[in-house]
């Protein structure tokens, strides 16, 4: 398997036949989602002339290109502009959750920023982003790749909110109950570059933009020819930003934390007109969207028929506590064993979206993990009455919550697994330490960067068994 690391490991123990096919169907969604090969395969270089999909730029018309790139896919998708505009790049600055030594990139200089808290990292990076801007002029090109997790990535707060008071509003939002939707709302209006900032700024120095996304926002509609320029895009730091300071304020009253949140800035956005909104559209600019939150469940399914197992996608729009939808997941596999609803096995299951997990009070934290950590938890703890179901959940750029590894799997033995190991896993879901439980019995996922960045992917096999119970 190219991206799945351990997969060795995770093939030593459990259900191995089951876990043989998710870890298969993984390992190809992840291989295709790979943002070097979708760069590459629409952008080349012809002496001067620069080809992105259906479009083209004579570069010896520009005094300068420049690279500006932050995301948890960023490494891959810098090294393929940077590897081809080759010397016609006159610098690059690329903000990174992890750097591997993978990474090869001639003008494009690296920066491990935070996430999901920022650093001063990312803090640094962002503001050599601003002095590059800010000398820039008409003449000059600015290519952006931007991926899931930028907002944290690219950490640059306004004037008046420190590097601190953003680290402490992403770390209580994220605890808070609230979605990514209503947690960006917040981060993108006390940040100086996110919400379409950077893109804004470009623009009032009068240098052209183009810009290379990938949309891990639930909702979105899947990809179509990623060749032609994408005008819908709403992705920031570098396009339109849909969110409003009404929103902003929204999440802090219907999250119950304005008196968590730093008071700088609860009374800043309460306080903001509307001059401080962000900007709503960018008409000049050119945007191609790699992938979108639905592909991974569309070329998971593909992979499954190209495997000859009939596959369903149950949602590309789940959302909520992360432990329920383990515990749903394991009931329909039960189901589906049992009575054949809604489908016959053997078959998979697949799904996408963003699972959060709710921790109000720190204290509780004993351990390490992520949300797709603590659903294949919960999913085992259920699944051990359906014998051969596997559940796989990985965050799909390769790293789950607080941990480096990208998620989880388990079966319908991994409960009688962790019990003789000693291992607990109801405990662990109590005290948030899953990837402690799932080290233990050897099914955490390893994959390192995987090149991109589309939220979470589960996968659910259920075997048949004969006389159905």
């Amino acid at each position: 398997m190219r991206k799945i690391r351990n997969s060795e490991e995770l093939l030593g123990q459990g259900d191995i036949a089951s876990r043989r096919i998710v870890l298969e169907i993984a390992d190809r969604t992840l291989d295709r989602l790979d943002s070097y090969r979708r760069i590459r395969s629409i952008m080349r270089m012809e002496g001067s002339v620069l080809h992105i999909g259906t479009r083209s730029w004579d570069l010896s018309k520009k005094r300068n290109v420049y690279l500006l790139g932050a995301g948890k896919a960023c490494n891959h998708m810098a090294m393929a502009v940077d590897h081809v505009l080759g010397d016609r790049l006159t610098r690059g600055v690329a903000i990174v959750k992890i750097s591997e030594e993978t990474d090869r990139l001639n003008k494009t200089e690296v920066f491990v920023g935070g996430h999901p808290l920022p650093n001063e990292e990312g803090l640094c990076a962002s503001k050599k982003m601003i002095e590059i801007v800010d000398h820039a002029g008409p003449d000059d090109l600015f290519i952006a790749v931007i991926s899931g997790g930028s907002s944290a990535l690219m950490s640059c707060p306004i004037d008046g909110i420190s590097l601190q008071d953003e680290i402490d509003t992403t770390d209580i939002l994220l605890k808070s109950g609230a979605g990514i939707v209503e947690v960006n709302a917040v981060r993108r209006h006390i940040s100086a570059l996110n919400g379409g900032m950077l893109a804004k700024r470009i623009q009032a120095v009068g240098a052209e933009l183009i810009g290379f996304g990938i949309s891990d926002a639930v909702g979105s509609p899947a990809t179509g020819d990623i060749a032609v320029p994408y005008a819908a895009y709403k992705s920031t730091p570098i396009g339109p930003d849909p969110t409003t300071l009404d929103d902003a304020r929204a999440t802090i009253v219907n999250f119950d934390v304005a008196d968590r949140l730093p008071k700088s800035v609860v009374d800043y956005l309460m306080n903001a007109g509307p001059d401080k909104e962000t900007p709503k559209a960018f008409l000049d600019n050119t945007y191609f969207l790699l992938n979108t939150l639905p592909d991974s469940c569309i070329y998971a399914k593909e992979a499954c028929e190209e495997m000859g197992i009939p596959a369903i996608i149950v949602t590309s729009f789940l959302e909520g506590e992360s432990r329920d939808a383990g515990t749903f997941f394991a009931s329909m596999a039960r189901e589906i064993q049992s009575y054949g609803n809604p489908v016959k096995p053997p078959c998979v299951m697949l799904s996408s979206g963003e699972v959060t997990t709710q921790i109000l009070d720190n204290s509780s934290i004993k351990g390490h993990g992520g949300p797709g950590q603590e659903m294949t938890v919960s999913f085992a703890i259920t699944a051990a009455k359906t014998k051969g179901a596997c559940l796989l959940s990985i965050d799909s750029e390769g790293t789950d919550g607080t941990t480096k590894v990208a998620g989880g799997i388990t079966d319908s033995s991994s409960l009688k697994a962790a019990a003789g190991k000693g291992v607990s896993l109801y405990q662990s879901l109590r005290e948030h330490s899953c990837f402690e439980a799932l080290s233990a019995i050897g099914s955490t996922i390893f994959t390192g960067n995987t090149g991109t960045n589309l939220c979470d992917l589960n996968i659910l096999f259920v075997p048949a068994i004969e006389g159905g119970r």
